[in-house]
């Protein structure tokens, strides 16, 4: 097999497991699309470098007559005194009532998109995974939550083998009305 051909290969399957489940979690099944789109606030995350030091994180899902979502990342940036926004385009990977999406925000390179908890009843908010236990978010419709529900975040994520030494709870808390947020006028849901 020559070298390059090699490399393809290797690349492929590093980017086919870029879409996959980390092991032992389950996405949430008979996801209401619908009910799923619209504003969400980032209350905790593990950090990373495409989110390193951004504060007051939303993030808007817009369907698209394709049945794929447009996913709209936002954030503050202290060190830089300006919002940074990210779009995206998001797919199902088996079935649409399945919370297990890719997403990508760099072309054809895509990673997942799990949701492994949703509030079922009023999907106020949702605990989301990537392809491994390094990446994860907890989504709330209110930039704030209760110290139960933080905890019960806690629970969760640590039951389902996530390490949280290192996670950031968000900051939410409104600008000076000087620094003007770029959410849409009736874009909270």
């Amino acid at each position: 097999m020559s070298r390059i051909f090699a490399l393809i290969v290797l690349a492929a399957g590093v980017l086919a497991g870029c879409t996959g489940v980390p092991e032992g979690i389950r996405p949430v099944q008979n996801l209401e699309v619908d009910r799923y789109l619209g504003t969400w606030y980032e209350i905790a995350r593990l950090d990373h470098s495409f989110e390193e030091g951004l504060s007051r994180v939303s993030a808007e899902y817009e369907l698209k007559e394709d049945g794929s979502i447009v996913v709209t990342n936002r954030g503050y940036d202290a060190g830089e005194g300006q919002w940074s926004e990210a779009e995206g385009h998001a797919v199902f990977v088996d079935e649409r009532k399945s919370g297990h999406l890719k997403v990508s925000f760099f072309g054809p390179f895509y990673s997942s998109y799990v949701v492994f908890e949703l509030d079922s009843v009023g999907y106020e908010y949702a605990y989301i995974s990537g392809y491994n236990r390094d990446y994860l978010w907890f989504l709330s419709r209110t930039p704030t939550v209760s110290d139960a529900q933080m905890a019960k975040f806690r629970e969760r994520a640590r039951a389902e083998g996530f390490d949280l030494s290192e996670l950031i709870v968000v900051d939410q808390s409104p600008l000076e009305s000087s620094v003007e947020s770029p959410l849409k006028a009736g874009g909270e849901r």
